[in-house]
């Protein structure tokens, strides 16, 4: 026995050599996913257009991210999606994220919440939204009076901008106003919402809203145009995202009409709005990015209450005002805007201007 095994030392030893270097290869292998908890996760980013506030919101949510250490193509893998404003491509790059390719979802816009949480039922992939309207009227599970009736895998903050303030103001810079036109695209459940707010805000103001639905971005501007011969005596753009898409073509038609354009969206005064009053996107896509952060950490999302979450931004072009005569500034409105245009050009802080 014992020659037997002298006779097979000469082999054994390089073969447990082998099996031991194949070992240490092994456990040093940076592509193997033993541990699945020490891998970096994945992330979905996605929303429905690329437009102002959209635009804000994602760069908010990548700076929250960040912030907390998660660093897309360092500490997570991150891939963003834009469905350029069509519900189909909305719709695949839902089925898309929801295949099991990400841990996280993390969605930006109304549109892009309701495509994710309709296809999202069967793989209960975490999914947090933001920089929305309402997900209690997007038809996917979410309560309306209850912050904690929603589905246990997704969670979020809406922010439905409240319609009073901004009417008021227009009212307020001419007190002559009776008609207000508004494009807006029915087959969004979050301009539908704005829409019934928009009524009942007027309508205690007795300013009668005179309507024009579209279906493409193409239309926006003949419809604004139409409702401008019908006699609107000013614009409201709400968060209808194909509207904002074409807010140029609503602004435009307002000129050539000797009508102003204010909205509800920051961002639309450098276009030529005399005002926006809404939120601040920026900062609501920062708390969506925090949100994600704890996701991520190993926060559950059916512990996360539901919130409306509207920091307020203002921001006033007296030079597009100035076109407009019947359209005057009350006194000290100027004072409170963040971001400030006139003829020296555009301001961003109210501290350099005496406050």
């Amino acid at each position: 026995m014992k020659r037997f095994f002298a006779a097979l030392r000469p082999v054994l030893l390089p073969f447990g050599l082998i099996i031991a270097v194949s070992a240490l290869l092994l456990a040093m292998d940076p592509a193997k996913d033993i541990n699945k908890d020490t891998r970096i996760p994945r992330v979905a980013l996605m929303q429905h257009a690329s437009q102002g506030a959209l635009d804000d919101g994602v760069a908010g949510v990548l700076r929250g991210l960040e912030k907390r250490g998660f660093i897309a193509g360092k500490t997570i893998q991150l891939q963003q999606f834009n469905a350029h404003g069509e519900l189909a491509t909305a719709n695949d790059i839902a089925r898309r994220v929801t295949d099991g390719s990400f841990d996280l979802i993390i969605t930006v816009s109304t549109a892009s919440m309701q495509a994710v949480a309709n296809v999202n039922r069967q793989h209960q992939v975490p999914h947090v939204f933001g920089v929305l309207t309402k997900s209690s009227i997007a038809g996917v599970g979410v309560s309306e009076t209850d912050p904690l009736g929603h589905p246990p895998y997704m969670s979020g903050a809406d922010s439905f901008i409240p319609v009073e303030k901004p009417v008021a103001l227009a009212r307020r810079m001419n007190p002559e106003l009776r008609k207000l036109g508004l494009v807006w695209h029915s087959a969004e459940v979050n301009s539908e919402a704005y829409t019934k707010s928009v009524r009942e805000v007027c309508a205690k103001l007795g300013i009668e809203v005179l309507e024009a639905t579209v279906d493409t971005t193409s239309s926006v501007g003949e419809a604004a145009a139409s409702l401008a011969s019908r006699g609107a005596e000013a614009f409201i753009v709400t968060g209808d995202v194909m509207v904002l898409v074409a807010v140029d073509s609503v602004i435009k038609a307002g000129l050539q009409a000797g009508i102003p354009t204010f909205t509800l969206s920051p961002g639309n005064v450098r276009k030529g709005a005399i005002f926006d009053l809404g939120a601040d996107f920026h900062t609501v896509g920062m708390e969506t990015g925090d949100l994600a952060a704890d996701v991520l950490g190993g926060r559950n999302l059916k512990d996360v209450p539901v919130t409306n979450r509207v920091p307020e931004r203002f921001n006033l072009n007296l030079v597009a005002l100035a076109k407009f005569p019947k359209w005057q500034l009350p006194p000290g409105v100027a004072d409170e805007a963040q971001v400030l245009i006139d003829a020296s050009g555009e301001r961003n802080d109210k501290a350099t201007r005496g406050h």
